[in-house]
């Protein structure tokens, strides 16, 4: 019954982040058809976004592939799929002021911004090892039982990075969007288009979170469950 259980959840969730993926590529194909009222590009609306906020050092680059979108406060610079900075569309503009708010809550010190940063190369370790040490505990969970514990642990660090992403994705979004209505780059028409795009996206990282949690409670199901 529990395993049955356990693969309800796993095909439901799954199923979910289908969907909502489907979801946000309908949007972007949909929204990437209506132009910004003044024709910005992706590229310009993001330097204009970084500038008005005070920020000057940090590059607006292309980088290939789709929605491949990130800010990445290593080396600071906001890096926009083609799609997106050679585009002068609301989902353009949207994206491009999204990855800005990063940019901004990293000028500002923003506290799950840092944590996240902190926990990136532990994460990278932990994504690493943990599918091995996972299957190894699980084949020597009655001999070994604390290889999956240890696994268990990895797998935590993961879905706490993934819990932690949330707020920084959401706030990002709301600096857009309140920066997008200020300077005049969205209007009473296309706001609630470009609102609509950056709800769609953050529902991914959403479906992700969950997904790692129940995972996580999986794992943890069959470690306390090795003795019956």
């Amino acid at each position: 019954m529990e395993i049955g259980l356990q693969w309800i959840i796993f095909i439901g969730v799954a199923v979910v982040s289908w969907l909502v993926q489907l979801n946000l590529q309908n949007k972007f194909k949909k929204y990437s058809k209506i132009p910004t009222n003044n024709g910005m590009t992706g590229r310009e609306v993001a330097q204009k976004m970084l500038y008005d906020n005070g920020i000057y050092d940090v590059q607006v680059t292309c980088t290939p592939g789709h929605l491949t979108d990130h800010y990445n406060p290593a080396n600071k610079t906001v890096n926009l799929s083609e799609s997106v900075y050679n585009s002068n569309s609301i989902m353009a503009a949207a994206v491009a002021a999204h990855e800005c708010g990063h940019a901004v809550q990293h000028a500002c010190a923003y506290g799950p911004l840092q944590m996240r940063s902190a926990l990136v190369p532990v994460v990278s370790f932990a994504s690493q090892w943990v599918t091995w040490v996972i299957l190894a505990g699980i084949l020597l969970i009655n001999t070994f039982p604390s290889i999956l514990l240890a696994g268990i642990i990895l797998f935590a660090l993961t879905t706490l990075f993934s819990f932690v992403t949330l707020p920084v994705e959401i706030n990002a979004s709301k600096r857009a969007l309140v920066w997008l209505s200020a300077s005049g780059i969205t209007n009473s028409y296309n706001h609630d288009k470009a609102e609509d795009a950056l709800r769609s996206a953050a529902y991914t990282y959403v479906v992700a979170a969950l997904g790692s949690l129940a995972t996580l409670i999986y794992y943890i199901m069959i470690f306390m469950g090795r003795r019956e």
